[in-house]
Order: structure tokens, then sequence, then C-alpha cells
């Protein structure tokens, strides 16, 4: 059998009955010459060598994995493992497909980049592919959020990128999305609409995917340099679903790695009260592509709550819900109230201050631990807390 990432999506970018490309007219030619692009530099030794040189010199990869021996010791039963994503430069994963996508974009004559950003990792990483590709950036972000990771629109607006504050709706990142289009429908003869995870239409989930599949290819080599085996678990926060699928990418072939991601369960399972699409949602359309989502009496995308800005999305990739379908991922959830007590256990015992979004990740390893005694463990760090430090300091105090 060939390997999954060689047949997955097909042709016309569906991961079985999700995925697709459900444009407008206007747009249709120009994610028509993104997918040529990308099909044809992706086969590219020139391109690839850049990229490379590129994540070595500049981003500072490979990130490395921490054995989170405390954290382990506290939880009990299984070994937990973290890839060090935090320490990727920008401080998140989100630069490994932001830099690519500077580089597709410069290859394709644009001097444009434009994007919607939650808690502003992915604007911070693509207003600093901006800057090194000497192009100019518009990130959108909603209101609520920018409220919420201030220090990351300062670091936007310190980069060169022009932050529009999107005051419609919940304020959040659906709405960000869906006024990025808006203003990339107009500029796309000049500039690449850089989606900021595995969503949006065909090609984009695949193309974040490959982009960030660096992630799972270094984890598997090193954790078997590591060890001298697979993890038992790896497992990644869900919000779009770039982190994640970047980990699971390295593992999909090895059927005795189980796979979890795990989704923001808010304060309850009442609708509006979390983020957690896979969990709750049904399948629907949104911004483009086919996917599951959380909708409400009228069909439309329900309002969802998390505490972690970059989980805030009542969709989800394509991919995730194939994965979901098949039964190669299992997805569940983990509060905000057990996310909150991860972040600050990290932070005391590990002397590492995670991003809330990689909090939910690490709250699910350590409420798992207890069933996998004498296994291990692999979460997908990946982003650090700087962003989130006023928020939960503010909000939450220091922790117990």
């Amino acid at each position: 059998m060939k390997p999954y990432l060689k047949t997955t999506p097909n042709a016309d970018g569906f991961f079985g009955e999700f995925g697709g490309a459900m444009l407008p007219p206007p747009l249709i030619p120009h994610f028509a010459e993104i997918a040529a692009a990308y099909e044809k530099l992706s086969k590219s030794a020139e391109f690839m060598n850049d990229l490379r040189y590129i994540r070595k010199h500049f981003q500072g990869r490979p990130t490395p994995i921490s054995h989170l021996k405390n954290l382990s010791e506290i939880a009990g039963g299984a070994q937990i493992y973290a890839k060090r994503e935090d320490l990727n430069h920008t401080g998140a994963h989100k630069l490994n497909h932001c830099m690519a996508e500077g580089l597709l974009a410069k290859h394709m004559g644009k001097t444009k980049l434009i994007a919607e950003t939650g808690a502003g990792q992915h604007g911070v990483a693509l207003a600093t592919a901006a800057a090194y590709f000497g192009m100019e950036c518009e990130i959108h972000m909603g209101a609520v959020d920018m409220a919420k990771e201030a220090p990351n629109v300062t670091r936007m607006k310190l980069l060169g990128a022009e932050v529009v504050a999107v005051t419609e709706g919940a304020q959040t990142l659906k709405e960000a999305v869906d006024s990025a289009f808006g203003s990339y429908v107009a500029q796309a003869d000049h500039a690449l609409f850089g989606i900021g995870s595995v969503v949006g239409p065909h090609p984009f989930p695949m193309m974040v995917r490959d982009f960030q599949k660096v992630v799972g290819i270094e984890s598997r080599e090193q954790f078997l340099d590591m060890t001298g085996e697979l993890p038992d678990v790896i497992a990644a926060c869900v919000g779009g679903g770039s982190n994640a699928m970047g980990l699971f990418s390295g593992f999909f072939d090895d059927e005795g790695v189980e796979i979890s991601g795990v989704e923001p369960g808010g304060t309850s399972s009442k609708l509006g009260d979390h983020a957690a699409t896979l969990t709750y949602g049904q399948p629907g359309d949104i911004h483009g592509f086919r996917t599951k989502l959380l909708v409400d009496d009228q069909g439309e995308p329900a309002p969802v709550n998390t505490l972690a800005s970059g989980l805030d999305y009542p969709g989800v990739g394509p991919e995730h819900a194939y994965l979901q379908e098949t039964g190669r991922v299992n997805y569940t959830t983990a509060d905000d109230k057990e996310a909150l007590k991860a972040f600050y256990d990290l932070s005391r015992h590990e002397g590492i201050i995670p991003a809330l979004e990689s909090a939910h990740a690490l709250a699910f390893a350590m409420r798992e631990a207890k069933n996998y005694k004498g296994k291990s463990i692999l979460i997908n760090l990946s982003g650090r807390g700087d962003k989130d430090l006023d928020y939960v300091t503010e909000t939450y105090g220091f922790g117990a």
C-alpha cells in the first residue's frame, strides 16, 4: 500500500467527503494558480533547498523533544514528552507554513500577504515572513482576540503589518476569516492569502499540512533516537488543526502509535460554551470547504467559547473530520479548567510556560497518563505562553 500522505487528499482536494473548493467565480482562477504553483514547486529541488535553508538558519530547526520528568512523576503512569515548537522562531509552529507560504508567494510574483489570525501567532508568523521576503502584510483579527492577545498585536505592528480590527459578530476567529477573505478578493492579483491552518479551500488543507509535516518527521526520528522506540501515544490540540496535522503526519503509517486530537471543551458541553467541533458538530460548509461544524438552530455557524483564542473556530480542518470518520485518530476534549491547570503545572514544575492552546494537549496527557502505565505519550507543545501572560494573570492570577 502507498503511504497515507501520498494518496490523501484526492486530486480535487477531498478527504473522503470533506474538503474541496467552493469558491465565488472571481476566486476560482486564483486558487487554481496557487494549486498549480504548489504542485510544481513542491517537487522543485531549488524550492525545497531554499525552504530547508530558511528552517535551519532562520527558524532554528530542528526543535528538540523534552522529557517532562517532573510532570510524568506527578501524573503517574506514562512518561510524558513534548515536541518543543515553542522554541521555533516567533514562538509557535505557525512559522513552519508561513515561511513556506511567503516563499511560494515570492515564486509566484506576489507582493503582499493577507491572513486572518486568532491568538495572533499566525499573524506574527506571517508578518515575520513578509518582513523576511520584503512584502506587504495585512492581518485581520477579531477585536475580542486583540484584547486578549495584545502582545501579539504589538509584535505584528512592529514587524510592519497592518492589523485590521474585526468588530462584526462575535469578533473572534470566524469573523476574522470572513473579513480577510473579503479583503483578499479585491487584491488577489498581487496578494496571496496565507491561510493560517489546515482549513479553507483546496489546496490549503493539503499545503499547510505538508509544510507542517516537518514537525512529525523530526519527532519520529528524535523519539527513536532518544528512547529506541516509537511513542505509544501522540497528541496535539485541535482548533483548525495545523499543529496536530504536523505531528500526526510523521506517524500515520505506524499502526502501533495511537493518535489523539484534543479539542477545547470550554466551560460546558452546552452549545456556545465550547469549541469542540468534532465532538459535538455535524457535516457542513464554511469558508469554501466542507467539514464538520458547530451550528445553531438556524443552521448557521454557532458561537464558540474557549480561553484559548487560537482554538475559537466553529469548524475544523477537513482532514481531521476524515480521520475521525476512518477511526485513525481519536478526538476528545480538555476543558478550560484542565487546560489552565496544565498551564500552571508546566510552568511551575518544568520551567516551560506554554500557550493556552498547547496546554489542552498537556492536560490530556496528564489526565490519561495513569491509563498508560509503562508507556509513553508525546505531545506537540505547539507554542509558548508569552502572549497569554497578561490575560492569564489578570484573569486568573498566578495559580495555587
